[in-house]
């Protein structure tokens, strides 16, 4: 049966659907990146408050600023904003289809259309996840105002490239008509989101319009959140599953069973009550935001890397696999752990164990390849932080060292059974040429600047990076980690 709302009464038994009419919702909410985590996540909360009757005022209308942004939008409006959710855990599945999304603004390279829709009174929140890499910082996590796509914004300010200089476009139209500001909230995997999302919004406001930027100060508010639930990409497998739950959905979306939504209560213009469907408002989001980024993405990172090297294909086939398991649980437990606060009702250690047993769902096909994608981002903003506080805290770093040497292993382009490891990051070429110098000279990786800044001189991890990597190269990759597991 294809998704369409024409065909919701007549989809499978079993399978759940919207309670509410669309004809009853209007929009309250842009949200810029229509991919699998927010139509996992931030959506399906709003649907599921729908369902209770409420909220009906807020429905999302979707938003993209990339040329590949306009093939989904052809999809998604083809089945009427619609999507399939398919909850997998490892005893079984669940389906539903949400409807909290009701349109989709067309792709235009000057993002007019895109900066009106922000401009309707009615909305009130633009959100986003344009990915980790997405919000224009340098090597030091500053706003990098020297980027030619932000150049472009400051001198173009009515036909920006960016979700940044649309944001600050409509901004502007706003505060000259008075219909006042909208919240910018970011939900990408980013600790201090909120923050670093205000930083690319004001820095870029400043460069065309200083008196923009001040009233934005005052008036817009961006909120930190921890942002949670495994989403993998969208393939043939995902595909097949919504067709034999009988359904003909173009874009469905599988997940895990685990969500987990943290947000300051930061809005300007209003918000749903998300947290009556199990979102948590708080003044301290931080140590949530820590926990999770460091042991789940953070995590993530350490077994995809080995996995890519040991040519295991899925996440779950990692967890099987005894030594990138053990080394997951022991860096996390023994080294990220001393960085992560207890919140309400987790310890870190306790969190370990509930990511071990997450990552280790046979029935979550997440690609080892789509987790390690672009490592110039997520090393930076899922390790290093760590890296740099046992550092700073003298607590103990070999398996965060060791997980370096490991990425860069992986970026030289080979695994260890002879096949090519194809290019997976935007700046694969620096990280691949750094990879293959550091075969003879170690420390020609540490010395990317952009990445590592002055931990390239730290003489202990200096030390620690040449043994790993050279043992990696010299015996390989199962005897580094058996080494570091047994140490």
């Amino acid at each position: 049966m294809k998704l369409t709302l024409d065909t919701l009464a007549q989809l499978p038994d079993g399978v759940r659907v919207p309670s509410y009419a669309r004809s009853d919702l209007s929009a309250g909410i842009v949200h810029i990146g229509l991919g699998n985590f927010h139509r996992a996540h931030q959506a399906w909360y709003l649907h599921r408050l729908m369902d209770q009757g409420q909220a009906h005022d807020w429905a999302i209308v979707g938003a993209g600023v990339r040329a590949a942004d306009d093939a989904q939008r052809t999809k998604m409006l083809a089945q009427d904003c619609l999507t399939t959710l398919i909850e997998l855990s490892p005893s079984g599945q669940s389906a539903e289809v949400t409807g909290s999304m009701i349109g989709y603004v067309p792709v235009e390279a000057h993002n007019a259309a895109l900066i009106a829709a922000m401009g309707q009174p009615e909305i009130r929140i633009v959100s986003l996840t344009v990915t980790e890499g997405g919000y224009y910082r340098t090597g030091t996590g500053q706003f990098d105002a020297a980027h030619a796509d932000i150049q472009h914004d400051a001198t173009n300010p009515q036909a920006p490239r960016t979700a940044f200089g649309a944001m600050v476009a409509a901004l502007a139209q706003r505060r000259e008509a008075g219909t006042g500001p909208f919240t910018c909230q970011s939900c990408d995997n980013l600790q201090g989101n909120g923050d670093i999302l205000r930083q690319t919004v004001l820095g870029l406001a400043q460069m065309s319009d200083p008196v923009l930027a001040a009233w934005i100060d005052e008036h817009v508010t961006f909120p930190n959140s921890m942002v949670d639930c495994i989403v993998p990409a969208t393939g043939p497998t995902e595909l097949a599953l919504a067709r034999d739950l009988g359904i003909e959905d173009a874009v469905p979306v599988t997940h895990e069973s685990f969500r987990q939504w943290v947000t300051e209560d930061k809005f300007c213009a209003g918000r749903p009550d998300w947290d009556k469907v199990g979102a948590t408002f708080t003044d301290d989001v931080h140590a949530f935001e820590a926990m999770k980024i460091r042991i789940l993405n953070g995590g993530h990172q350490l077994i995809a890397d080995a996995g890519d090297v040991l040519s295991i294909e899925y996440i779950s086939k990692c967890m099987e696999h005894s030594l990138v398991a053990d080394f997951f649980r022991k860096v996390a437990k023994t080294e990220i752990a001393l960085q992560v606060s207890t919140v309400p009702g987790m310890t870190p250690e306790a969190y370990v164990d509930l990511i071990s047993y997450r990552f280790s769902n046979p029935k979550i096909v997440d690609t080892v390849r789509r987790v390690a994608f672009d490592g110039s981002s997520r090393q930076t903003g899922f390790i290093l932080p760590t890296l740099r506080d046992a550092v700073a805290r003298n607590t103990p770093l070999e398996g965060l060292v060791l997980s370096q040497a490991i990425w860069a292993r992986m970026c030289e382009g080979s695994r260890e059974d002879g096949t090519l490891i194809a290019p997976n990051d935007p700046f694969w070429d620096q990280r691949n040429a750094a990879a293959i110098a550091a075969k003879s000279t170690p420390q020609a990786w540490l010395d990317q600047q952009e990445i590592y800044g002055d931990l390239a001189q730290n003489p202990a991890i200096q030390k620690s990076f040449d043994r790993w990597l050279s043992l990696i190269w010299s015996e390989g990759l199962e005897t580094a980690l058996r080494t570091y597991i047994n140490c």
